[in-house]
C-alpha cells in the first residue's frame, strides 16, 4: 500500500512491538535499549513496546512462535515480522521492520 502520489509506503499511526526476553540478562537489556533508541529515532510518538519476560510467562511464547530470545515481534502494522537477537545491527533491524528498504 502506498500513500497517494508519493510512492512511499503508508505507515500506520501506531506500531505495536513485543520484545520477548528471559529475565534481565545482558542480551535482554541490550535488546531493549537498542529497540528503544531505534524507536525514538524512527517512530517517535508512534510506537508501543510490550516486553514479555518468558521466565514469568513462558506460555506466551507459543502464541508468537518464539524459538529464541531475545525476539522482537512486530504485530502492527501487518504482516507480523520477527527479528531475533540483541537488535544491535540497526540497519538489519530497520530492514526487518520494513522501516527502510532492503539494499543490494
Amino acid at each position: 500500500m502506498t500513500s497517494e502520489g508519493s510512492g512511499e509506503p503508508e505507515r500506520p499511526d501506531i506500531w505495536e512491538l513485543r520484545l520477548y526476553v528471559a529475565g534481565q540478562t545482558a542480551k535482554s537489556v541490550a535488546a531493549f535499549a537498542n529497540l528503544k533508541k531505534l524507536c525514538e529515532e524512527h517512530l517517535a510518538g508512534k510506537y508501543r513496546i510490550e516486553v514479555i519476560d518468558l521466565l514469568i510467562n513462558p506460555q506466551l511464547a507459543v502464541g508468537d512462535q518464539i524459538v529464541a530470545i531475545p525476539t522482537l515481534v512486530r504485530t502492527l502494522p501487518e504482516p507480523i515480522r520477527r527479528i531475533i537477537g540483541d537488535l544491535s545491527d540497526t540497519e538489519k533491524v530497520l530492514v526487518g521492520l520494513q522501516l527502510r528498504p532492503r539494499t543490494k
